[in-house]
């Protein structure tokens, strides 16, 4: 991430582990963004029934929901900050993305395991039309299907 310059995306359906781990990451996305790095966070929709499946599917007292609710605290407290942005979409369920310029960590999340108990792949971008490339795509798809997490806080939901 801090070698990153042109382009963050946390495609994670919670992404709360990252608030937990990464310590000061409000003001390194911030300075991030401030820099002309574009951030982006792809969560999953805690009103969806997708995320109430997996969340049956998954059976552990830290729900999806109170997941997704940490990272849209942290990212209300980042909301005055032009160039990031995070959107709902719940097309990722099973799967986390995470890329910082032409490098990707991408975790297939298995069948009734949570994303730490699943593999992770360490991806570079080497060709056109790539793993990478394919990944990408992917997320640019289900970005461009999502549905911006501020429109849904005016409207008092979520």
């Amino acid at each position: 991430m801090t070698k990153a310059q042109r382009e963050l995306v946390f495609a994670g359906y919670t992404n709360y582990f990252l608030w937990l781990e990464q310590a000061n990451l409000a003001s390194a996305l911030r300075r991030k963004a401030q820099s002309g790095c574009r951030v982006r966070f792809l969560i999953g929709d805690p009103s969806s029934p997708v995320t109430t499946a997996r969340e049956a599917e998954e059976g552990v007292p830290l729900t999806l929901s109170t997941r997704i609710a940490v990272t849209l605290s942290e990212l209300e407290k980042l909301r005055d900050v032009s160039g990031i942005e995070g959107r709902f979409e719940t097309g990722h369920v099973n799967l986390s993305a995470f890329r910082f310029d032409d490098e990707m960590i991408v975790t297939p999340i298995l069948a009734r395991r949570v994303g730490h108990d699943s593999p992770m792949m360490h991806l570079r971008r080497r060709q056109t039309d790539g793993m990478f490339d394919r990944f990408a795509a992917h997320v640019e798809e289900l970005w461009s299907r999502g549905r911006d997490i501020r429109e849904t806080r005016q409207h008092g939901q979520a």
